[in-house]
């Protein structure tokens, strides 16, 4: 049979960013207009264990949860045609990020804290991370500590108000320029 070459700016992507800015529904997106499969990283790891994500950081720990974490991460980075959504805190472990980072392009969403957390209390109980304290102050010192590691993505947006489909398109844009600048590169 013969081989079919789909036009795309890459056949890997990794999401990245602060949760609640929309990884996992840009994500589906993406998958589907680049034609790739899509992972969102939680999901896969509570597929492999049987638990929530919540339950693994309550009764197993946060520790325990990170080493899930990379040992997906080094799985999935050896396949193919793949939209990656990460969780929030995935892309802080160094480890991971230069796994990704090597791998193929990494997409860092923004958001407002304010926005973020308006989108997280919609899910209450889904965010261990946000379950005690003042979440709205706790997501604003996350994303400050977390800043100047999303920042080492190579591409960049914003889901501020904005549609999904949207975001998407913006995304496809710099995914192709990308690959036309690393295309000028001898």
């Amino acid at each position: 049979m013969a081989r079919i070459e789909v036009p795309r700016p890459t056949t890997w992507v990794t999401l990245t960013g602060f949760m609640g800015v929309g990884k996992t529904r840009i994500g589906r997106e993406l998958a589907q207009e680049l034609m790739l499969h899509f992972v969102d990283l939680d999901r896969y790891i509570e597929r492999q264990t049987g638990l929530s994500v919540a339950d693994i950081f309550r009764y197993i720990g946060e520790e325990a949860f990170r080493e899930m974490e990379a040992a997906a991460v080094r799985e999935l980075v050896q396949r193919d045609h793949l939209v990656l959504s990460l969780g929030g805190g995935t892309y802080t472990n160094p480890e991971n990020r230069q796994r990704l980072l090597a791998r193929g392009p990494v997409v860092a969403l923004w958001a407002s804290p304010e926005t973020i957390h308006e989108r997280v209390l919609r899910k209450p109980g889904q965010r261990p991370l946000l379950a005690e304290g003042d979440a709205l102050e706790k997501i604003r010192r996350l994303m400050a500590e977390r800043e100047a590691i999303y920042r080492e993505a190579h591409v960049h947006a914003s889901t501020e108000g904005r549609p999904a489909r949207e975001v998407v398109r913006e995304l496809i844009e710099k995914l192709w320029e990308l690959e036309e600048d690393r295309g000028d590169t001898p």
